[in-house]
């Protein structure tokens, strides 16, 4: 195939100017004469067809793929071979990538609107329902294959590639279909892929959205895959702290190292971001905004981003090139992964043990070691207070310190043991030790006459917020994770207002 085919023609289509080229395709703008209609015709790297058992799926899947009309989808016109030249036709739509985007917000060092996030996601999540119903898994979602339109719209692209050269559980030889940042573990592992792994793919995206990194990076692809395989996900909220505790749940039930802790349908995961968008109070756009790396029509006054010097280092990936759908053929990648498999239990034990390895957690003697640890070191601060002030003063107003102290712990054990049942004890001992730090700061232990109805409402609304909570959740150890942070942060900000409060009201 010659270098270029800016010029010529593919069957009906002229080949106008190219686009772009990545891993496994370039990328032309084309004109068919008869239609009037201006398209996008992708052309197949030429020793990707060398594997005998391409054009039988070629002819296999090209109708399929051809089907599939949805306005969340690219729609793809037409597949055909000219001078042993395989290429595809699809519609020509003006915007950017999602890729592109998240470069540009990286550039301009701002975060992406949670409510442009949540629309992204509903789109490409109606797309994929719909391929999905139709039979049909893309295997290679990732911010460069989702395309942000001038219409406001996010539209699913390389559906096409990802069916034509996977077929439906093969791979090309020596190859790993897909780009390892965004793959899920078993698509690396055993090269299937499912419902869940478009899913888990996806999970990835959101991730990289509310981060602006993905959640795994290494120097070589191996490494790459074995950090999906074995190793924790970083939480979204100890990147940005901003991101809402909502959508963050919806990042770690996507990214289960098991499929079956994952959503299981496309339908499930945009149920669940609506309800996150909801809670998190997150106010959906009624379309994607317009491009912020070209000026449009609409939008002239929209700057041109320009990568270079230090705003290129800010760049997750500056091969753009390579972010085009992505063939890993590196023998040392294939070979690495033989001897992999060869040294390792079956994949099932593996995968067994990445559930595991996801969950990695402090065990209750440390849970024990720190509360008591905590406990000793608070108190002998306040002994030392007590001590210059030459009374007992602070334990007089400051016990219920404790009772905070003893919540922390059931905090830890939440931890340790990923049981949301915990924050009862937690969050009513929590509860206490505000109310009774008000009456032993105040000494107007009287209004408990009035007050009392405090104690019951604290009761039932950590029994009643407990408990629905997890009845609603599908991932109770997620829950799990995020209360016992949660409670274990409000105690210790609950502590020190009380110990400044007894000490600003016992000096002054």
């Amino acid at each position: 195939m010659p270098a270029s085919l800016t010029g010529q023609n593919l069957g009906k289509y002229r080949v106008l100017e190219p686009l772009g080229s990545g891993g496994m395709a370039r990328v032309y703008r084309g004109y068919h004469p008869q239609l009037d209609r201006f398209v996008a015709i992708k052309v197949l790297r030429s020793d990707l067809v060398d594997d005998e058992l391409f054009l039988t799926r070629f002819r296999r899947e090209a109708q399929s793929v051809a089907a599939l009309r949805h306005p969340n989808i690219i729609q793809v016109f037409d597949f055909d071979v000219a001078d042993d030249v395989y290429f595809m036709v699809m519609e020509l739509l003006d915007g950017d990538t999602l890729h592109t985007r998240l470069n540009d917000y990286r550039v301009r060092d701002e975060p992406m609107p949670w409510g442009e996030i949540v629309r992204i996601l509903l789109d490409v999540l109606d797309g994929l329902s719909y391929a999905h119903q139709e039979g049909m898994i893309h295997r290679d979602i990732k911010p460069a294959n989702i395309l942000l339109t001038r219409r406001g719209q996010a539209v699913l692209a390389d559906f096409g590639i990802a069916q034509i050269v996977g077929g439906t559980r093969h791979t090309v030889s020596g190859a790993l279909l897909g780009t390892l940042n965004y793959m899920a573990p078993e698509q690396g592992l055993e090269g299937v892929s499912d419902v869940r792994s478009d899913l888990y793919s996806l999970g990835v995206v959101l991730y990289e959205m509310l981060t602006r990194r993905p959640p795994f990076d290494a120097d070589t692809p191996l490494a790459i895959l074995l950090k999906h395989v074995n190793d924790p996900l970083p939480l979204p909220s100890e990147l940005n702290p901003d991101v809402p505790a909502a959508l963050e749940r919806i990042v770690l039930k996507a990214l289960a190292k098991d499929r079956d802790g994952r959503f299981q349908s496309a339908p499930e995961m945009a149920d669940a971001l609506k309800t996150a968008a909801a809670e998190a109070h997150i106010a959906l756009p009624a379309r994607i905004s317009l491009p912020l790396s070209f000026s449009t029509s609409e939008a002239p006054s929209d700057s041109v981003a320009v990568f270079s010097g230090t705003a290129r280092q800010k760049l997750a990936n500056v091969e753009f090139a390579a972010q085009d759908t992505a063939v890993t053929s590196q023998p040392s990648v294939t070979a690495a992964l033989a001897a992999l498999k060869a040294q390792e239990p079956p994949v099932a034990s593996v995968m067994e043990e990445t559930a595991v390895a996801s969950e990695k957690k402090p065990s209750v003697s440390s849970a024990i070691v720190h509360s008591v640890g905590l406990l000793i070191l608070v108190n002998a601060v306040v002994v030392m207070f007590s001590g210059t002030a030459g009374a007992g003063w602070f334990f007089r107003s400051g016990w219920p310190i404790e009772l905070m102290l003893v919540a922390v712990f059931f905090g830890q054990l939440m931890l340790s043991q990923q049981s949301p049942w915990l924050l009862i004890p937690g969050g009513l001992l929590l509860g206490e030790g505000i109310l009774l730090g008000y009456y032993a700061l105040t000494g107007r232990w009287g209004d408990w006459v009035f007050l009392w109805p405090l104690q019951v409402f604290l009761v039932f609304a950590v029994l009643w917020f407990t408990i629905s909570r997890i009845a609603a959740s599908a991932e109770p150890k997620v829950l799990a994770v995020l209360w016992g942070r949660q409670l274990v942060r409000l105690c210790y900000a609950a502590m020190a207002l009380l110990f400044v409060l007894v000490v600003l009201v016992n000096i002054f």
